[in-house]
């Protein structure tokens, strides 16, 4: 009875036991992959199958998952102040299928003409092909980055100094193409590699810096003596044009004293004939009324002549007769004055 007793509890227990174990066996053969991983899962050592993002079973200790390199960029704060990243490497039973960063360490490479410069660069690529990047090779992250090391320094030594530090769009087109054909066979796709510093010896950048100040400085005075040039070349001009208009209206005003004096002259001669019309309609039919005009005319300018209080001699015309003759044409248009008349 005790015996019977005594086997029942040892079954009971083993039964327990063997429900735990199975228990932890179902456990340990539910994985679960998250979106956008992948698991390789070796059976013995051999590989079995891919599995996806969702629930997946697996055969505990005769199933395991394929543990990968990855590289991991941890922070930090440089000594100027920037915020970097260095990459840490860790073994990983899940592949991530995103686009990945690696910023490489900086390195130093030699240019065509024999200048030591600091250069590094971001390297975005992504996994296109697990069992490749899982069995082509045995590092995925320490063969892209010697890879790309070795390939910007034979890309770098074909350049000198000025080419390399105006060239970065070259460099980055060259390093992409070498890359992503490089690591095709390995499953990963190189979207885009990118420079983040190019640094020159210290002496080359203080003499790059003086090149720079001298351009600025002689840009500076070459901005400044167009300005001195554009701004003589505005004056000239705005002097001409000043002398044009005054030259425009000093012919504008001739004209119009041009044009008002022969209106004037003309008004005259117009008052004149009208004075001569009414002289010969009062003057007798004998009389010529043309010579009555000369003679009064003579006679004015004869006025004129002896003007001024310094003027004590009276100049008579070399022609005497003209003047006995005007007054002869005056007393023919008066009809005549009788002589004791005229003496009074």
């Amino acid at each position: 009875m005790q015996e019977a007793a005594g086997i029942s509890s040892l079954g009971f227990s083993f039964l327990i036991v063997l429900a735990v174990f199975v228990i932890i066996m179902i456990a340990k053969g539910i994985v679960v992959v998250k979106q956008a991983q992948v698991m390789i899962i070796e059976r013995f050592g051999k590989y079995l199958e891919v599995l996806n993002p969702g629930i997946n079973w697996i055969i505990p200790i005769m199933d395991k998952p394929h543990l990968m390199e990855w590289r991991e960029n941890r922070e930090y704060v440089d000594g100027a102040g920037r915020t970097r990243s260095i990459p840490q490497t860790s073994m990983r039973d899940v592949i991530d299928m995103r686009e990945t960063v690696y910023d490489l360490p900086r390195q130093s490479v030699i240019t065509k003409d024999n200048v030591g410069i600091e250069i590094n660069a971001l390297l975005y690529f992504q996994i296109t092909d697990p069992l490749k990047a899982a069995y082509q090779v045995e590092s995925l992250p320490t063969a892209i980055e010697k890879l790309t090391q070795t390939t910007l320094r034979n890309i770098i030594g074909e350049m000198d100094l000025d080419q390399t530090l105006t060239s970065r769009e070259i460099i980055k087109s060259k390093l992409q193409v070498i890359l992503d054909e490089a690591t095709n066979k390995w499953g990963v796709k190189v979207n885009r590699v990118e420079l983040q510093d190019i640094i020159p010896p210290a002496a080359i950048r203080e003499a790059m810096e003086k090149q720079m100040k001298a351009e600025r400085d002689r840009r500076a005075m070459v901005t400044e003596a167009e300005g001195t040039k554009t701004a003589q070349i505005l004056k000239a001009e705005a002097i001409r044009e000043s002398e044009i208009k005054k030259a425009e209206g000093a012919k504008q005003a001739a004209i119009l004293q041009a044009e008002g004096i022969s209106e004037a002259k003309i008004k005259v001669a117009t008052a004149e004939a009208e004075s001569v019309k009414i002289v010969a309609g009062t003057v007798a039919q004998s009389s010529n009324p043309a010579s009555y005009m000369i003679s009064l005319k003579y006679i004015e300018a004869l006025g004129k002549m002896t003007e001024g209080k310094d003027n004590k001699v009276i100049y008579m015309p070399y022609e005497a007769s003209n003047v006995l003759g005007a007054v002869a044409a005056i007393k023919d248009l008066t009809g005549g004055v009788p002589a004791q008349n005229a003496g009074k």
